[in-house]
């Protein structure tokens, strides 16, 4: 091929915590490691461009155990503590590790202890890109993967992509693969999230890769009008509004958000911050000093003025859904392919609901961690016969068209049609079966058409395969959340408001021209299914 041709050991897709912790660790295990950023790593991503907490708890059994009971009935009782248990300890030592071998700056609290539960982005990722070179994993920077490469066996074997900046497509021929590509938000516009397009699903279902909790991809987050950054946190000091300043009777920011979505179908809301004191008020500012550069733009004082609202999709980027782990040490049903931070599934610590920043920073640290130490140890396993395998290109829709390849740019036509059934908040945040079967079909027939014709040349097939990952996440979003005829966590159900004790299981589901669902029983330990549980079809 022309372009750039690699041979590695580990190679991360990827660029925000879940990959650099993988990077970072399959490095530190021995292994020759390259990470693809489709950024630029360090800066790209949800977490780079703002605060975040970490589900940082000491070993103590009384503060472990609430920890852990905190998160259970609002998951809706699917997650494992077995995994809790293992996230809250790695994640211990992480952040630990970070302290130390890092030298990440915690604050001291008053009693002059670190304040070790929340970390500022920036400075975070700008350390662990650090990190990671001195580590001697080589940083491909703005060079997005398009698909990923097997070998005649079906083992995960590599990947292809396009350097952006240098112009050129590229190869990595590898032993072993980790997907840390993170969620997906459809490009709503939510801050640092535009490159989270749910890439990392797609190449995984093209290589027989499964899913999991993907019902649970309806978060949206608050944001002033007009803006990108979601801290909904801070809404917990909210009082709502009506458009002619009464007040709006049962929205939160927490509890209450879906009365903030109707009375958005019709009108403006506002908010202010006013049941802040002045501890709080100065507490918000240190913590997460960019959610106030809007207002100090705008000449806004958010705690005692009104500012309009909207809520953003977040979709599996704050969701739970993600590829399907199979192992402690994250992999998935294919050989040499592993999963880490939101492009996996949350359900192991979070269950239904979303774990927000805390949650999710926590399962990156971790899951990273092992699924970096796991592709290490695989492509050892394999020896000098990585190098020497041939390599089959997975990649389908957007880049290899099963009939007459369609206009260049015909992906901006895909990627609005599929926003218009995702971002609406009547159809993906306040869910009725009606709707969602509407709009499953709208989007099965564009995933036909897409693989039908969507292709784009050189720097464009990037543009392309995101709007085929946008297609096929939104169609197993959907599939999911009507195979789940009950409410359960953040997949709450309007046709169906109560929780059915009978649908105590987790919902898998995969596939790509034809979507398939199956239900997983929760245990406290990963199972694989038994043969006789059949796939269930879902009507389009």
């Amino acid at each position: 091929m022309s372009g750039l041709d690699l041979t590695t050991d580990v190679l991360v897709v990827g660029g925000g915590p879940a990959a650099s912790w993988a990077a970072l660790k399959a490095a530190q295990d021995g292994a020759d490691v390259v990470l693809a950023d489709k950024g630029y790593c360090g800066t790209s991503g949800a977490t780079a461009s703002a605060g975040t907490g970490v589900w940082y708890v000491p070993p103590e059994p009384a503060a472990r155990e609430a920890a852990m009971a905190s998160r259970e009935a609002l998951g809706g009782y699917l997650a494992d503590r077995r995994w809790m248990t293992r996230v809250l300890d790695q994640t211990y030592a992480g952040i630990n590790e970070l302290a130390a071998a890092g030298r990440y700056p915690f604050p001291a609290g008053p009693d002059g202890k670190r304040l070790k539960n929340g970390l500022q982005g920036p400075e975070y990722m700008r350390r662990m890109r650090i990190r990671v070179q001195r580590a001697g994993a080589r940083i491909l920077d703005h060079s997005p993967v398009t698909e990923l490469l097997s070998d005649p066996f079906g083992a995960v074997a590599g990947a292809r992509g396009y350097q952006r900046q240098a112009g050129r497509p590229y190869r990595v021929r590898a032993g072993a693969v980790v997907l840390a590509t993170g969620g997906c938000a459809f490009l709503s516009g939510a801050l640092g999230c535009n490159v989270n397009t749910g890439d990392g699903a797609l190449f995984a279902a093209e290589v027989g890769a499964e899913l999991s909790g993907m019902e649970f991809s309806n978060a949206y987050g608050i944001a002033p009008e007009g803006t990108s950054v979601t801290k909904t946190a801070f809404y917990s000091f909210a009082t709502f509004y009506h458009e002619d300043g009464t007040l709006l009777e049962g929205a939160a920011g927490q509890g209450g958000r879906s009365v903030i979505a109707r009375a958005l179908l019709s009108e403006k809301v506002y908010c202010r911050l006013d049941r802040a004191d002045t501890t709080a008020r100065q507490a918000m500012r240190l913590a997460q000093p960019n959610f106030f550069l809007t207002f100090d733009r705008l000449g806004i004082d958010p705690f005692t003025q009104r500012f309009a609202v909207t809520l953003l999709a977040e979709g599996t980027v704050r969701g739970t859904g993600g590829i399907r782990i199979t192992g402690d040490d994250c992999s998935t049903t294919v050989p040499g392919l592993y999963a880490a931070g939101d492009a996996a599934t949350r359900e192991l610590i979070c269950g239904g609901f979303t774990g927000g920043g805390s949650h999710n920073a926590a399962w990156a640290i971790s899951s990273g961690t092992w699924a970096g130490q796991g592709a290490a140890r695989h492509a050892r396993a394999l020896g000098t016969r990585s190098a020497t395998r041939h390599l089959v290109a997975a990649g389908g829709a957007g880049l290899r068209p099963t009939g007459t390849p369609g206009r260049a740019d015909g992906f901006r036509e895909v990627v609005t049609a599929v926003q218009r059934e995702v971002l609406p908040y009547d159809k993906n945040y306040l869910r009725h079966g009606d709707r969602l079967t509407a709009s499953l079909h709208v989007l099965d027939s564009l995933w036909e058409e897409s693989r039908g014709s969507l292709h784009a040349p050189g720097v464009e097939t990037v543009r392309a395969r995101q709007a085929a990952a946008m297609t096929a996440h939104a169609r197993w979003m959907y599939a999911s959340a009507l195979a789940r005829t009950e409410t359960r966590g953040m997949a709450k159900r309007l046709d169906f408001p109560a929780q059915d004790p009978g649908q105590h299981h987790r919902i898998v589901t995969g596939g790509l021209d034809r979507v398939w669902i199956r239900t997983e029983p929760v245990t406290t330990a990963l199972t694989t299914p038994t043969a006789s549980a059949e796939p269930l079809e879902v009507a389009s």
